[in-house]
């Protein structure tokens, strides 16, 4: 039997390069190798201010733009995570063996507390081990992490071992794959990585292709090539250099770096040029998509009743060991 992966990300509107290259460029590989869940985690998304009235239009949008990207929901499950009950029955029951020393010791917790204006929500305390539930419904084996997530998948298998050990061993073990994309950094300050909540720091998946041009053309540099060691805002350059492009130009714009005899306005507009020739075709699909949305509500909802037939198996379980008789309806 394959190996089974579970990764979900976040509608949350403006999914940049820097979402495209650390978690859905990967799932197109990954589909191919694995028994692969991939969900709109959209639960996650209202652990901070959000705009309710934008909800159903943002999940309709990030589900086009994961298939655009070239998911194949033949290939792998593709779901909302709303539609799927179990997920939120099961973070209850491991919310009640979850320390709260354990979930104040998350990092993206102390960060995301200090920008809450209106208060700290439980929700936000709670955000991991829904994630943990996320995961442990599916028995993943394999769960898709960048450093920034690290943390929170090993909560994850902390509960995981604390269930087992308590109860019944119900759950595997997830492992992480450590996303190969580099940390895509603002282009406005290279010393902070890119994020849909500071304006001209990122470039959307839905930005034209001129607006890309632009964002590139205003993009951080440095006061020129020093020979030595590059600047935060080149070597970003580099890197989507390196993601959208081709080798032969990385390598000879490299060159020109190290001879100091490099014109950041040709990097730029290479780096503007590869970004423009990758992410059109995938903004076009995604148009296309969108202008048939019951046909993906369609996809969205089949994906749900797969996913759902794992989670009530493994909810079963979770039940059963936890001395909860009562049948079920």
């Amino acid at each position: 039997m394959a190996q089974r992966v579970f990764s979900g990300i976040q509608p949350t509107g403006n999914i940049h390069i820097g979402n495209y290259l650390g978690a859905i460029k990967n799932w197109v590989e990954l589909q191919h190798k694995y028994d692969s869940l991939f969900c709109v985690v959209d639960y996650h998304a209202i652990t901070v201010e959000y705009e309710s009235d934008l909800m159903h239009k943002r999940v309709l949008e990030l589900a086009a733009t994961i298939m655009a990207a070239g998911v194949d929901p033949n290939k792998a499950i593709l779901f909302v995570q709303s539609s799927v009950p179990e997920h939120t029955e099961l973070t209850w029951l491991l919310t009640c063996i979850t320390s709260i020393g354990s979930l104040e010791r998350m990092t993206q917790f102390k960060e995301k507390s200090k920008r809450q204006k209106g208060g700290v929500f439980a929700g936000l305390m709670n955000y991991p081990v829904l994630m943990a539930a996320d995961i442990l419904i599916y028995k993943a084996d394999l769960v898709p992490v960048g450093d920034d997530q690290i943390q929170h998948l090993e909560l994850t298998r902390e509960i995981c071992r604390r269930f087992n050990s308590m109860f019944k061993e119900v759950f595997p073990e997830p492992q992480p794959i450590l996303t190969k994309a580099a940390r895509i950094m603002a282009l406005n300050d290279p010393t902070s990585k890119m994020s849909k909540s500071i304006e001209g720091s990122y470039i959307s998946m839905d930005d034209d292709d001129q607006t890309i041009r632009q964002k590139i053309r205003r993009a951080v540099t440095d006061p020129g090539p020093q020979g030595g060691e590059m600047g935060p805002g080149v070597k970003n350059l580099f890197t989507l250099l390196e993601a959208f492009g081709d080798a032969a130009d990385v390598k000879q714009l490299a060159e020109d770096y190290k001879k100091q005899s490099l014109r950041y306005s040709d990097l730029k507009a290479t780096v503007g040029e590869a970004i423009v020739e990758k992410l059109a075709p995938i903004r076009h699909r995604q148009a296309e998509i969108l202008a048939k949305p019951d046909t993906l509500t369609d996809i969205l909802v089949e994906g749900g009743k797969k996913a759902q037939k794992i989670a009530s198996e493994t909810l079963a379980e979770v039940r059963d060991a936890m001395g909860f008789k009562m049948p079920q309806k």
